[in-house]
């Protein structure tokens, strides 16, 4: 790049990422020698949230990642954190990149555009959770800055067990399953966390990692264990909070909003239930008691019509019928779309429309979740999400919440 000054012109010279050399009046001067960037370090789990838009919860073991492709799920997680890489790149050029082969951060980096320095080995096509730990502790043999992973909690489980804390570490949110306190909103956001850490030097903070038992997610039970702590940059606007579920306090609450929903129902019309006790409250109040907690069921003329469903199975359903959708907000981190929900798939969306979609949330729930969160995967979607929407918080009673 040329620069004029006036006098002469100055040409920065990129060789390798972090190595810079300055051209100025025909002298070649060092300016700054990989020694003294900051060390990124970044290990992509490339199967990660492969079994959301098929109804999996999740694709931890062969068997479930072999039913999902079988199913016809496609990676999420590559996209993300080719997303991740090109706002970091614009945000913090200068970082020395640390990566694993081939679809656990090489390639990725390549469609970025973003130089890496490639470490360790893989077997391509078949990478396990031995991989992603080996990959961390690789990278804390190098001594990174920070390692930022692509997954979910399975994912962030693996590489707390491989670091602990002796390295701070990000999660670019890939997966089905996100409840642990580490995962950045959006990867743009993990991105502006990083290069803030980087550059700034955000504090630490102790985030609880936690993973769920996906045989019993499957069957409808909620199963979670801490893993343990990790220390995670604290930036709380960009990095979401622990989830938090409804108490028995709540059941009044839920009662009240399920008899106003019910009473707004029409015959004709398709109900895309997402998962949560709110929301199960509403198959209750139509006396459907095996309705899924963790799934996403369909309702047609008070009855249901189809239980567990993947993306495919709720577009053939609504494909020449109205249909609305009715989510719950996850408690303290607010999302009401992307999180544990992934059927909801942008082509689902923008099939139904924002207007079509319902959120219920009790008084409890929102005096501890301010504001609502999307991250649909599509950022454009994202975007039209954003503003106020209007939350049915009891019987007849709604409030406008902002989504950000």
């Amino acid at each position: 790049m040329r620069v004029a000054d006036g006098t002469g012109f100055v040409v920065h010279l990129r060789m390798f990422p972090g190595f810079c050399l300055k051209l100025e009046r025909g002298s070649l001067i060092k300016v700054a020698g990989a020694e003294n960037l900051k060390k990124l370090g970044l290990v992509v789990n490339p199967i990660a949230g492969m079994g959301g838009r098929v109804g999996l919860k999740g694709t931890d073991g062969p068997e479930i990642l072999a039913r999902a492709r079988a199913l016809g799920a496609e990676p999420v997680a590559p996209a993300r954190a080719v997303r991740f890489l090109r706002a970091l790149k614009e945000l913090l050029p200068d970082v020395l990149l640390l990566t694993y082969p081939a679809e656990m951060g090489e390639n990725e980096a390549r469609e970025a555009g973003f130089g890496a320095r490639v470490i360790g080995r893989i077997a391509s096509g078949s990478t396990t959770s031995e991989d992603t730990k080996r990959a961390a502790q690789e990278m804390l043999a190098e001594k990174v800055d920070l390692l930022v992973f692509a997954g979910g909690d399975g994912t962030a489980s693996d590489v707390l067990l491989a670091v602990d804390s002796k390295v701070p570490i990000l999660g670019v949110p890939t997966g089905v399953k996100m409840h642990s306190a580490v995962f950045a909103n959006t990867p743009e956001a993990a991105a502006q966390v990083a290069a803030r850490f980087l550059q700034d030097g955000l504090p630490l903070r102790e985030a609880e990692v936690m993973d769920i038992d996906e045989e019993a997610f499957r069957e409808g039970r909620l199963t979670a264990r801490l893993v343990g702590y990790a220390l995670v940059p604290y930036e709380p606007s960009m990095v979401q909070a622990t989830k938090e579920g409804s108490t028995g306090h709540e059941l009044v609450d839920q009662k009240a909003i399920a008899r106003w929903v019910v009473e707004m129902m029409e015959r004709g019309c398709i109900y895309i239930l997402g998962p949560g006790t709110t929301t199960r409250a509403v198959a209750e109040e139509l006396g459907i008691y095996d309705s899924t907690l963790l799934g996403v069921d369909l309702i047609e003329d008070y009855r249901l019509l189809a239980r567990d469903v993947n993306e495919a199975m709720i577009l053939d359903a609504i494909k020449s019928k109205p249909a609305k959708i009715l989510v719950s907000p996850i408690g303290r981190q607010g999302f009401i779309l992307g999180r544990g929900n992934l059927q909801l798939s942008p082509r689902l969306l923008r099939r139904v429309g924002k207007n079509n979609l319902w959120v219920l949330a009790t008084p409890q729930k929102l005096s501890i979740t301010p504001t609502l969160r999307v991250d649909t995967g599509d950022p454009e979607l994202d975007a039209e999400f954003r503003g106020y929407i209007k939350v049915i918080t009891g019987y007849r009673q709604s409030k406008m919440v902002k989504v950000i």
